[in-house]
């Protein structure tokens, strides 16, 4: 069998599978547990990098693999699943209005677009910072991908204060936001262990809450 397989990259397939179940979700119009799904998604992908850089003895080659597969991964969790769902969603409150469909499209299109060119470019960026220096990266450029995985779902839990029949456009209009933001050269500073812990604790609570959600509904 091709590729490398060791425990390093569990988390990565762990949070890429989770997420192709929140695309089917999504498709079955169960958007509240696919946000569910999304988040867990967001947790391992947190530590997946943790678990990679514990294993000592990679050699080149497996170090190569895990950039290129964390960043397929990544394109498929935070890049194409929010794109369908924006889309899915939308369609789900527009009946058939030609135009808010098309607006739809072109948001969650521009979203998956800026998070392959994001995504792309972190790629030759990191390998070409790793032949130079050993030391850790402290900033990303751009808005990171992964980023998505807090964002989207936390605003999901608020959209009752915006009402269903405003919620989607709100929806699209942070999707063209969030694509914007992956390429715009900014520096953002990489969690390190503490902000790790933080973003975790706040994941764990956005997953309670969207549970509690789910019960009300039930």
């Amino acid at each position: 069998m091709i590729g490398f397989y060791n425990y390093t990259v569990i988390l990565t397939y762990g949070g890429l599978l989770t997420s192709i179940f929140g695309i089917f979700l999504t498709f079955n119009h169960h958007f509240l547990a696919a946000m569910f799904c999304l988040v867990i998604s967001g947790i391992c992908d947190m530590f997946d990098g943790i678990v990679a850089r514990s294993c000592k003895n990679r050699s080149d080659e497996a170090k190569i693999f895990g950039i290129q597969i964390d960043s397929l991964c990544d394109l498929i969790c935070f890049g194409v699943f929010p794109g369908i769902f924006n889309y899915i969603f939308t369609l789900n409150f527009i009946s058939n209005s030609s135009k808010f469909r098309f607006a739809a499209m072109v948001s969650s299109a521009l979203l998956i677009l800026c998070a392959v060119i994001r995504l792309g470019y972190f790629n030759v960026m990191e390998m070409i910072r790793q032949k130079e220096t050993a030391e850790s990266r402290k900033y990303y450029q751009g808005l990171p991908v992964t980023s998505i995985a807090g964002f989207l779902p936390l605003l999901f839990t608020f959209r009752e204060l915006f009402g269903s029949n405003i919620f989607y456009i709100v929806l699209n209009i942070f999707t063209l936001l969030v694509a914007f933001f992956f390429v715009l050269d900014i520096k953002v500073p990489k969690p390190h262990k503490k902000g790790i812990i933080v973003m975790s604790v706040c994941g764990m609570v956005m997953l309670t809450v969207l549970a509690l959600q789910g019960l009300k509904i039930l």
